[in-house]
């Protein structure tokens, strides 16, 4: 079964500005963000995350490349695009992670898609999926059973960022292209539980 979580679930806040190292324009939010541009930021260029997790996007309306934000300070876009697969000098949305529950996560990984093939099930982050023993590159579907994961493309929580919540459509993750619009790939080899 899976762990539905409500958006109430939690407390929410983050500050950004519109130039790096925390200068310029600020606005802090406790919801959602569709659009900087409507609350008159061009993009996010700096940020503090000082409750919750959050995960930031790429362009508006939660499109493009995904960033998991944690508590804590990013003083420029290299803090948290630094070690994707390319670099992302903006971010133009962004929206509270409601299941982050870092305690009880799980997650169910298949080798193919729709649930088919050979299957891991997780609850513990795992810096390199080949040396578990995960025989493939890639990761063909997700179950997430409970909180929110992140799913990066190489070990050592490197390169595209992929963001797993057990309430985004029942927590299925049934093909690649399930994973956001700039999944180009189901390669998976390193997964991590989001911090609350």
């Amino acid at each position: 079964m899976t762990y539905r979580c409500k958006r109430s679930s939690g407390l929410w806040k983050i500050v950004v500005w519109d130039e790096p190292f925390f200068e310029g324009k600020k606005h802090e939010f406790t919801t959602d963000c569709y659009s900087t541009p409507e609350h008159g930021f061009s993009t996010v260029r700096s940020c503090r995350v000082e409750s919750g997790a959050w995960a930031g996007f790429e362009h508006c309306g939660f499109q493009g490349q995904q960033f998991v934000l944690e508590r804590g300070d990013y003083p420029s876009w290299e803090a948290w695009s630094g070690s994707n697969a390319y670099h992302v000098e903006r971010m133009c949305s962004f929206r509270p992670i409601a299941c982050a529950d870092h305690g009880r996560s799980r997650l169910m990984l298949f080798e193919q898609e729709n649930f088919q093939g050979k299957r891991a099930e997780m609850s513990d982050d795992c810096p390199s999926l080949p040396a578990l023993g995960w025989g493939s590159s890639t990761v063909g579907s997700f179950l997430v059973r409970s909180g929110a994961w992140v799913c990066s493309q190489y070990p050592g929580y490197r390169g595209f960022q992929y963001l797993l919540e057990s309430d985004s459509p029942a927590g299925e993750y049934k093909h690649v292209r399930e994973l956001g619009s700039h999944a180009q790939t189901g390669q998976v080899q390193s997964i991590r539980r989001v911090q609350q």
